[in-house]
This record gives structure tokens, sequence and C-alpha cells, in this order.
């Protein structure tokens, strides 16, 4: 039987003092499950603090995924590593740099994520969360188009890389990110870590759901989530929407024989709206979901993109996690009865 997992991405306090207190906050308000970042900047500042912030949060109870936030670029922060290695921006097929983002192909990221990998290894940290990759394009035009990239184009389709986004362009793009993947989820994976993914719903962002063939299939990805946000649209029913976006993403991550991950929209919301996130969080646990993780903790406060009443955010996050994990103990408790010949 499937564990439920709840939790939440946790930003921003290197402090431990309030570190122990908000992980006993998740703990006690029904998580078992937290998201901390490990940015370059927590590589360089606090990478001893980052490893006590680990122990901390099993301490509590709480499983302990590592996002690579904005070591390549968006999502998350501008990237870092292109200040020592300018050589690396990704470039448009305009010839244009993209000023944040990394250039997949390129030899030397693979070796300063692989020695990220080992900084997670050593935390104590289990799991990787690799959080939403993708490639930007705007319309037709495209990235990348490094010269590495065209060099690596022109060997395997016997033509320069197009300007504008075609079929050809579109499937390196995919093996540009799957190739990424294989092999950072095997060099993780020979450290005793586990590899879990988050992929957007929408198109044109290099890959989502519909496109996951190409790294679906890695053997050493563990975990394949989405994240059905439904941006408290007004045309939008959050119960439908998640659900929906719920199914599509369990339907794909049993497609490949993988564990699950769905994300619940705790950002951005708006004065007077919370209660969607109770329902979108029930419609996430009644299409499946057992691993329901909020973006994130206590209504995002720490970033400008947190809800506009981050407290009550907060209670209806806690609400909601209570809520399913009733549910989950009354289908235990109706399952255990049922194995041995009671009924209700």
């Amino acid at each position: 039987m499937q564990k439920l997992r709840t939790g939440a991405a946790y930003h921003g306090c290197r402090m431990l003092h309030h570190v122990e207190h908000d992980m006993r906050d998740m703990a006690d308000h029904n998580m078992n499950l937290v998201v901390h970042m490990l940015s370059h900047t927590d590589w360089d500042r606090h990478n001893r603090v980052m490893k006590d912030i680990v122990g901390i949060s099993g301490e509590a109870g709480l499983e302990v995924w590592i996002d690579n936030w904005g070591l390549g670029g968006p999502p998350g922060d501008k990237s870092h590593f292109l200040s020592y290695y300018p050589e690396a921006h990704q470039i448009y097929s305009t010839g244009e740099p993209d000023p944040v983002r990394v250039c997949l192909r390129q030899p030397s990221f693979r070796t300063f994520m692989k020695a990220w990998i080992d900084t997670v290894a050593d935390s104590g940290a289990k799991t990787i969360f690799w959080d939403e990759p993708h490639l930007p394009a705007k319309g037709a035009v495209y990235s990348c188009t490094c010269p590495l990239c065209q060099k690596v184009f022109e060997e395997r389709y016997g033509r320069p890389m197009p300007v504008l986004l075609d079929d050809d362009a579109a499937e390196f793009r995919l093996d540009t990110i799957e190739e990424y993947f294989r092999d950072l989820c095997d060099y993780a994976a020979s450290k005793g870590l586990k590899n879990a993914v988050c992929v957007m719903l929408g198109e044109g962002i290099g890959i989502n759901l519909s496109t996951l063939g190409k790294i679906g299939g890695i053997e050493s990805l563990d975990n394949i989530g989405s994240d059905p946000y439904w941006g408290y649209r007004e045309d939008v029913n959050p119960y439908e929407f998640v659900y929906r976006g719920t199914r599509k993403t369990l339907e794909t991550a049993e497609q490949f024989g993988k564990d699950h991950n769905v994300w619940i929209q705790a950002f951005g919301v708006p004065r007077g709206r919370e209660e969607e996130i109770v329902q979108a969080t029930e419609a996430a646990y009644d299409a499946g979901a057992r691993t329901i993780i909020a973006w994130g903790y206590f209504g995002s406060i720490s970033n400008d993109y947190a809800a506009q009443d981050p407290y009550l955010t907060r209670v209806k996050m806690n609400e909601a996690f209570a809520r399913i994990r009733g549910f989950e103990r009354d289908r235990v408790r109706a399952e255990n009865r049922r194995l041995v010949g009671l009924k209700d």
C-alpha cells in the first residue's frame, strides 16, 4: 500500500533556529516531506548549514528532497555558473544569447552538476528533485543553437541547424534534455540518490507530459510529476483542472513504471480565494495522487510571488492536508476491515 506523502517547498531561511521551528510546524500539520532548494548561493555560502538543515528536517520526521534551483537558469535563479563559463550560454536560433540559461550539452556544466550531486549526497538527503526541465522557444525561434549544439546537430542530421524550429530541431531539443538527464540521473543513482522530476502541463516549453517519452524511459529516473497550477483564473474550476491534470500525470507515470508527484499552487493566491487550495488538494487525492506537495510553505511568504494573505493560505493548506490524511485513514480502515471480513 503506497504511503501518503504530503509536504511543501521551503525557501529562503538559512537560520537554523527558524528552520527547526518551521520543520516541526510542518510535521505538526500533517506533512512528512520537505523540498529544500540547494542553489549555487547555498552551495557557496551555506554548504555546512544546508547539511544541518537536512538533518533538522529528518529529525522532525520529514523526508527530504533537494531542488536544483536555478543552477542552469530558470526556473529559479539566474545561473551563476555563466559568470565562470560565459561560453556556455544558450544561444537562440537568431544568434541572440540567452542571458541567464546554460546549454545542457556543455561538458563544463555536466562536470559542475556532478559536483553538485556529490554535495547533495553528502548532505544526507535521499532524493534530487529536478525542477521543470525545459528549453525556451519564442514561437519558431528556439534554443539552444550554440556552436556545440550546431556541430552535434549537423553530425546527426547531415545539414545545418535551421533558423526556424522544424521537426528535426524539435526532436534534437528533446534529445538534448534526455541525454542531459540520463547522464545526471545515472550519476546520482551511483551515489545512492533517487531522482524525481516535475514537468509542466503546457506546450511550447521543450518538455511536458505530452513529450515526456524522451526521459520517461530513463531507468535511473524514479518519479515523474507535474504542477497543475490553475493560476486562480476566473474561467477555471480548480477541482476539475487539478483532477484532470493529476490523472494525466498518474497515467504518464504508470506508463513508464514510475512513482509520481503532484504540486498544489500555494503562491500568488488572491485574497479571498484561499479555499480553492482545499478543493485542489482534494482533487489531487481523489484522482489518485499519493505524493502531494505545496509550492510553497506558508503561502510562499518569503517570495515576491507570495499569497496576498500568506497566513490564511497556510491555514487552508494545513486544513487541506488534514482532510486528505483523514480520507486516507478512512480508506485504510475500510481496507483493513475488509481483509478480516468485517463490515462497516
